[in-house]
């Protein structure tokens, strides 16, 4: 689906034609010169082309798909690794330094004050890394945090005042949608970072408080993609990651892997995903909590459904659901972070994997499952409304897919009911899908209204 609508700056062939300033024309100029140094001889000169590309959804064929990879700077191997257009999005990735630099927490901290301080919401464009791995390898030489001894003295009672806002914001960001949280996380981090650079402290606080500020940017993170901000998010997920690192607390640094999987994942880049939950994972063998194990076992199942690979998704949510029982029969207490997952949520993610891997009974079954028990579907109606509603939204595909159509209308206005009041991207973007899977069938009465009432 699309985070961030429809608008044909998203595809990567406009975004870099703009950024460059380049028309049509001189575009094609240009892609000929490296259709001919490769020696597949000149191609057409007809700007209508480019529009078919970027707008029509026309494939170019190979050659000039790698005369293009030429132009850019791709490598040849990411065409047969990636599809188009996707393995044009690395040459569209920006902020280098966020790559480059150390990983120490006087960078960290520099590279944290400048995302938060680069205006609210205010970017599109595209990822900010073209794969995860060169990140995932810094995790293993970060620095940790360390003592101050400039201003007045802090003790642990700052730190924990400010994991208690961030959990307040966590639950908020259900109720409000992540419009109206993004900005209070903003600040939030703003705070600790000025909180960090101006206060004495031990090498116990520092840490807490590197914790908090990596939370705070995670929040910050969750926030701008569910708003349709994929750039920004991954800026977030980064400089959250290395503040992770610097903290030493493995379940923020498996948090934030497991956040930040979901965007790649959901963004062109399973495979980006499955790598960022494996590293959780590995971080969540040091928590021992089955509730943070079910939870990534969950994401997991999510990028191999993108992925296609359907015996790994089924191996994943299996492994969630025997992580999850685990969880309640042994009493284990659980990292806040995680309060979120209930059993009704594990169902509702795993009938979103058999939606994405084409399988629209089965999806349904376990949706069905989910709201056929009164505790499980109150708890995620009315604690959780946007996802009650992106749920509610798959749900109706699924029953579109099944030539449900009333069951599929339902749905949708109920998913509508729970949205109101909610500002998420996704949860328009699920809505969207629906429509359109809907509008196929737009010559029945009941389905013409809901579009028309929907419009």
């Amino acid at each position: 689906m699309s985070i961030d609508g429809h608008h044909h700056l998203n595809h990567p062939l406009s975004y870099l034609l703009q950024r460059e300033g380049w028309t049509a024309d001189s575009y094609l100029v240009r892609l000929d010169a490296a259709h001919q140094r490769l020696g597949y001889g000149p191609i057409a000169r007809d700007r209508k082309k480019v529009t078919r590309w970027t707008r029509h959804g026309v494939v170019p064929e190979i050659r000039t798909q790698v005369a293009m990879a030429r132009l850019h700077g791709v490598p040849d191997d990411e065409i047969a690794a990636r599809p188009w257009p996707e393995w044009l999005r690395l040459a569209c990735v920006r902020n280098r330094h966020v790559l480059d630099a150390e990983w120490t927490p006087t960078v960290t901290m520099e590279l944290l004050a400048r995302v938060a301080a680069g205006g609210p919401m205010d970017r599109r464009g595209f990822l900010v890394v073209a794969g995860v791995s060169p990140i995932l390898a810094g995790l293993g030489t970060a620095e940790p945090a360390v003592a101050s001894t400039r201003g007045s003295r802090i003790g642990a009672r700052v730190p924990a005042l400010f994991e208690q806002s961030l959990a307040v914001l966590r639950r908020q960001d259900d109720q409000l949608g992540s419009g109206q949280v993004h900005a209070s996380a903003r600040a939030q981090l703003q705070l600790i970072i000025t909180t960090l650079k101006g206060k004495s402290y031990t090498d116990t606080t520092g840490r807490r408080l590197y914790g908090a500020a990596a939370e705070a940017a995670r929040i910050c993170a969750w926030t701008a993609y569910d708003s349709g901000r994929q750039s920004l998010a991954e800026e977030y997920y980064v400089t959250a990651l290395r503040a992770a690192a610097s903290s030493g607390d493995a379940v923020t640094t498996a948090n934030i892997l497991g956040f930040w999987a979901v965007l790649r994942y959901a963004t062109g880049d399973p495979r980006g995903g499955v790598d960022l939950v494996a590293e959780a994972v590995s971080q969540s063998r040091r928590i021992g909590s089955p509730k943070m194990d079910a939870m990534l076992y969950a994401t997991r199942a999510r990028a191999h459904s993108y992925a296609g690979e359907v015996r790994e998704t089924r191996q994943s949510f299996g492994a969630a659901f025997e992580a999850f029982d685990r969880s309640r029969s042994h009493g284990a207490e659980a990292p806040d972070c995680v309060y979120w997952l209930t059993l009704g949520e594990l169902h509702m993610k795993v009938g979103s994997c058999e939606l994405t891997l084409g399988c629209p009974d089965k999806a349904l079954e376990q949706f069905t499952q989910a709201s056929g028990d009164l505790h499980i579907n109150a708890a995620l109606h009315e604690g959780f409304p946007r996802d009650a509603a992106i749920y509610l939204a798959r749900e109706g595909q699924a029953r579109v897919g099944l030539g449900d159509l009333d069951g599929a209308v339902d749905a949708g206005h109920r998913a509508i009911q729970h949205l109101g009041g909610v500002s998420s991207a996704r949860g328009t973007s699920s809505l969207t899908d629906l429509r359109t899977q809907l509008a196929n069938h737009g010559d029945v009465p009941l389905v013409r209204d809901f579009l028309e009432q929907t419009a």
